[in-house]
């Protein structure tokens, strides 16, 4: 079975004061949004595994976790991780945490939740 990891922010974590951000964005709204990169992952009838981090240290610790305990086909990176500038840091960290945890698995880059299966199905090879 192909198994996916979605790798993002704990909602409640984000800095909505960041300008970068879209106006009206909140953790209410994100939630939703990883609900439903879940489930559209199990439609197509993968084994979807999330991994939502905080911004720190013990962020990338649980990531490394995660990646230890099960081998992925695709680890598809949010953009909540990437897109604010001020996170660049913390986007680095969580790419080189994944090459180096999941050597194997192709990286993907969601532009928002709701399209996570299909940045992995980019990667994924049909079987």
């Amino acid at each position: 079975m192909t198994r996916v990891l979605f790798v993002g922010q704990v909602p409640e974590t984000v800095d909505f004061s960041d300008p970068s951000l879209p106006p009206g964005f909140d953790a209410g709204k994100i939630q939703a949004g990883i609900d439903l990169a879940a489930a559209k992952i199990a439609e197509r009838g993968w084994q979807g595994d999330l991994c939502m981090i905080a911004p720190d240290a013990a962020g990338i610790a649980m990531l490394e976790k995660q990646l230890a305990s099960a081998t992925y086909d695709c680890v598809v990176i949010g953009g909540g991780l990437r897109l604010p500038p001020k996170s660049l840091e913390l986007f680095e960290r969580v790419v080189n945490a994944v090459h180096n945890g999941a050597p194997d698995a192709a990286i993907a880059f969601n532009t928002s939740p709701p399209d996570t299966a299909d940045a992995a199905a980019r990667w994924v090879k049909p079987g």
